[in-house]
């Protein structure tokens, strides 16, 4: 392992590399993504997606060689060395991580017809858009379409609430809404006063859901386009499900659906 240490603030690529992490839609001018922990970063690498450059403490150096021997890391990616502290002056972390890689984000992605999607209209909470990654991963849904409006799918906090679901997605973001007739799957939409019951709906697959604003729901127009509306059965008597939970649910309505349907063939 070839370790290049930098013991400085005034490195001029620690200081550019601090104000990508501070920015969280930086990455969209940048091109590169900031990935922190190694939980996050070994699933980028169970993907076989390599980053440009490893920045570590001396307790991450173990770690990173590890992932060499392991043949998941290649050996040619830069490693820096940092201190404690210049990893905390880097970090978005409370408790800065013992290693971290810099990663190119790619070219932009495509809408990709026919495949299970997940939309995401507005969605401003990046704990609720980084949960709703994980279920998507979770129950088979293999693109998320982010509409213009929806906070920037890669930021740090976004990332550690996906724990590992970007790398399993296709992401697409800064969408129009017009470019949903491109999916070519039905439309799906949750609404809290109408619609079929979703355990009883008959549900298509593959579909795309529709996932509205934390407050204001899917849009009038979008909802407009959804060939099914259903509504999730709360016996409780509250309307107390956010977006992330309600997403859950009905992913997971859809992934059972689906099983069904392949058993049936």
């Amino acid at each position: 392992m070839t370790v290049e240490t930098i013991a400085s603030r005034d490195n001029p690529r620690l200081k550019r590399l601090r104000r990508l992490v501070a920015d969280g839609a930086a990455y969209r001018r940048d091109g590169r993504v900031w990935i922190e922990g190694d939980h996050l970063c070994g699933a980028m690498l169970a993907r076989s997606r390599q980053p440009e450059t490893v920045v570590c403490t001396q307790a991450g150096l173990a770690w990173v060689g590890a992932q060499q021997a392991a043949g998941r890391l290649d050996h040619q990616v830069a490693v820096w060395q940092v201190t404690d502290a210049l990893m905390a002056w880097i970090s978005s972390l409370e408790s800065p991580p013992a290693v971290a890689f810099l990663a190119p984000l790619g070219a932009p992605a495509a809408i990709t017809a026919g495949l299970p999607t997940v939309v995401l209209d507005r969605l401003q909470d990046p704990g609720n858009v980084g949960s709703i990654l994980r279920s998507a991963a979770a129950f088979g849904f293999r693109q998320v379409l982010a509409l213009r409006g929806t906070v920037a799918l890669w930021a740090p906090k976004v990332l550690r609430a996906g724990m590992g679901a970007h790398f399993a997605l296709q992401l697409v973001e800064g969408a129009q809404a017009s470019a949903l007739a491109g999916l070519g799957v039905p439309l799906l939409a949750t609404s809290s006063h109408q619609g079929e019951f979703l355990h009883a709906a008959r549900l298509p697959w593959p579909c795309a859901w529709l996932l509205g604003h934390e407050g204001q729901g899917v849009s009038q127009d979008l909802m407009a386009q959804a060939g099914l509306v259903v509504r999730i059965a709360q016996p409780g008597g509250e309307e107390s499900l956010n977006v992330a939970a309600a997403a859950a649910i009905c992913l997971h309505a859809s992934a059972v659906a689906a099983m069904g349907c392949a058993s049936r063939r």
